[in-house]
């Protein structure tokens, strides 16, 4: 298998949910417990998790193991600011990776197979972004080569990879396997989902 760093993004203040998303409780679990924990099961030795907002007091209550935490101190700078952190502690502590999977820690409905699926692609792909496919756009969970480190370090704003990815559509393959993307970002949101699990 290449190695692959995964960067879990968890640094926004979430200002609307009221509350500190990151440690919402869904089926006894956290909300970003749920998210590191199905990762863990196919990259269980080169996860990091970004976190700004409520930092210290999240790296306290997170259950899962084995997680290396990424202080982003820019974190008001919107998602894009997670990922370049992200790139650059690698950098600093000279890690280096053949790809970068970037989750979000609010995504709990992706499915263990559907990531699973992503990295066998990117073995098979692996001088090319594997990007979500979301219908009209495409985002993440995507997995990004080395070679695209650099122009990562330049994205800004609060679109994250997204923006990146659909200006390069054709330098993108998408998994043919389909999975829940549902994200959380309200009280509503959390209601919702906790509603469907339980039907």
């Amino acid at each position: 298998m290449k190695n692959i760093a995964v960067l879990v993004l968890a640094a926004g203040k979430a200002s609307r949910m009221n509350s500190i998303k990151q440690l919402e409780i869904i089926s006894k679990k956290t909300l970003l417990d749920i998210s590191l924990e199905k990762i863990k099961w196919i990259l269980p030795n080169t996860i990091f998790c970004v976190l700004g907002a409520n930092s210290t007091q999240i790296k306290q209550e997170i259950a899962t193991k084995n997680i290396q935490f990424i202080i982003n101190k820019n974190y008001e700078n919107g998602l894009s600011s997670s990922i370049v952190a992200g790139i650059h502690y690698f950098r600093k502590n000279k890690l280096s990776f053949s790809g970068i999977l970037i989750l979000l820690g609010d995504q709990p409905a992706i499915e263990i197979s559907y990531l699973k699926n992503m990295i066998d692609l990117f073995e098979k792909n692996n001088d090319t972004i594997i990007a979500s496919n979301y219908g009209d756009k495409l985002g993440v969970p995507a997995i990004f080569p080395e070679k695209y480190f650099e122009a990562l370090l330049l994205i800004k704003g609060d679109q994250g990879a997204k923006e990146f990815i659909n200006q390069r559509k054709n330098e993108v393959v998408c998994p043919k396997i389909v999975t829940n993307f549902f994200d959380i970002d309200t009280q509503e949101d959390l209601f919702l989902f906790k509603n469907s699990i339980l039907k």
